[in-house]
């Protein structure tokens, strides 16, 4: 039996997905090749937020076939951050392109691009099936009735395109059967990350965490709380310094230490509120490239992300394969399926300061208890992998593509 042939349609290419893709490329009864609408990301570029030069220090394009389309906009300058809205990046010549690849499937990962409707459509037209896998659950977005009411006729009229819905997670197969979409052409593809590097990296840092921590001034057996993201608002940097400062002279708390791994416009404005504590409570190590954090997170004993919306949070997955304790806010997407309270962290209400310090003295009394969450973690996050991600992918083509392919 010939091979499955499988195009997949991104607007750039990501250092997430990138192993996944190489997975998938390696599956001996598929012939891959991935479409992007813009390559900035395989160059240096700089991102607003942080303010600096972004260099990706993992390979994003290696190991599997791919092109990058043509495009109809103007492009930003180089090393300009590449605004990616509703209309860009628009390209042009993927129509031609499945006549070319003779394609039997079409994987596009976000709907809400004019190109990939405009893909959808030309994939239809060559009874080519339509697979769809975005970000969207009910909290990523606050949506009035009135746009509630619009997105239920977009996925109406998006179901006649689209032959399966690949879920990253509990809320984003919720958010497509409030729409309508049937739970039987839902498949779970989760939001992972590559496990067996964060891990490995990770056991290799432990060699030099107690060299690292005096580095930064940290004595043996303070706890570690970390935050690793933006210091922008959303991220709600300040609501976890808040709590901290509740809870960080407790005698009980074994004098904890608030690591900010991160940048962006709220640092000024942290560090004086930190300054607060006292010159020992909290340390801020910038900005860090991939291959920098997992140091980072081998040095926490817990991981805290306060963020006010977020669709996912990737970084919670990537400290969990350190074997961390996590604490959430219940606005991220990732919350219900990887943070669980009581066994590997908590989850706390979104915004409320007492509620995070309450559930920072709960994970962080018990130094036993702790690093039981820890290996709790490291065990959750290894059933949420690239393995079945590429398993879902499998069920997915298999029920839309009869006969083509094994599940």
């Amino acid at each position: 039996m010939d091979k499955l042939r499988l195009a997949y349609l991104v607007t750039h290419p990501i250092p997430y997905q990138a192993p996944l893709l190489r997975m998938v490329a390696s599956q001996p009864d598929i012939e891959f090749k991935a479409f992007f609408g813009t390559d900035f990301t395989t160059r240096p570029f700089v991102a607003g937020d942080f303010g600096q030069q972004i260099v990706w220090d993992v390979p994003l394009v290696e190991g599997y076939a791919h092109r990058t389309l043509a495009r109809l906009d103007p492009q930003p300058p180089p090393g300009i951050l590449e605004p990616l809205t509703l209309w860009r990046p628009l390209s042009t010549g993927f129509a031609r392109a499945l006549d070319e690849g003779k394609f039997d499937a079409l994987w596009i990962h976000g709907y809400a691009h004019f190109s990939h409707w405009a893909a959808i459509l030309s994939a239809k037209k060559r009874g080519i099936k339509v697979m769809i896998r975005d970000e969207a659950t009910p909290i990523s977005a606050v949506r009035s009735p009135a746009k509630r009411f619009a997105k239920r006729a977009f996925f109406e009229a998006l179901k006649l395109g689209v032959d399966a819905y690949l879920a990253i997670g509990t809320l984003n197969r919720r958010y497509y059967m409030d729409y309508g979409v049937p739970a039987e052409r839902i498949f779970h593809v989760p939001y992972a990350v590559d496990n067996d590097r964060f891990a490995e990296q990770a056991r290799v840092a432990s060699a030099r965490r107690d060299a690292f921590k005096r580095e930064l001034g940290i004595a043996p057996g303070r706890p570690v709380v970390l935050f690793c993201a933006k210091l922008i608002e959303r991220k709600r940097p300040g609501l976890l310094l808040d709590a901290f400062a509740r809870i960080h002279a407790d005698p009980a708390m074994r004098d904890p230490v608030l690591a900010f791994v991160g940048d962006g416009p709220q640092r000024g404005e942290l560090e004086a509120a930190a300054a607060k504590l006292g010159p020992d409570a909290v340390r801020f190590l910038g900005f860090k490239k991939q291959n920098e954090l997992p140091p980072c997170y081998d040095l926490a004993d817990l991981f805290v992300l306060p963020s006010g919306q977020e669709a996912w949070g990737l970084v919670v997955n990537e400290v969990m394969c350190a074997g961390k304790a996590v604490i959430c806010s219940d606005s991220i997407g990732a919350a219900p399926d990887l943070a669980r309270p009581g066994e590997n962290g908590a989850i706390f209400r979104t915004d409320d300061v007492a509620d995070l310090a309450r559930a920072l003295a709960d994970v962080l009394r018990d130094e036993k208890r702790l690093a039981a969450m820890g290996r709790r973690s490291a065990e959750i996050v290894g059933t949420w992998s690239y393995r079945e991600d590429v398993a879902g992918l499998r069920a997915a083509l298999a029920a839309i593509c009869p006969g083509r392919i094994a599940r």
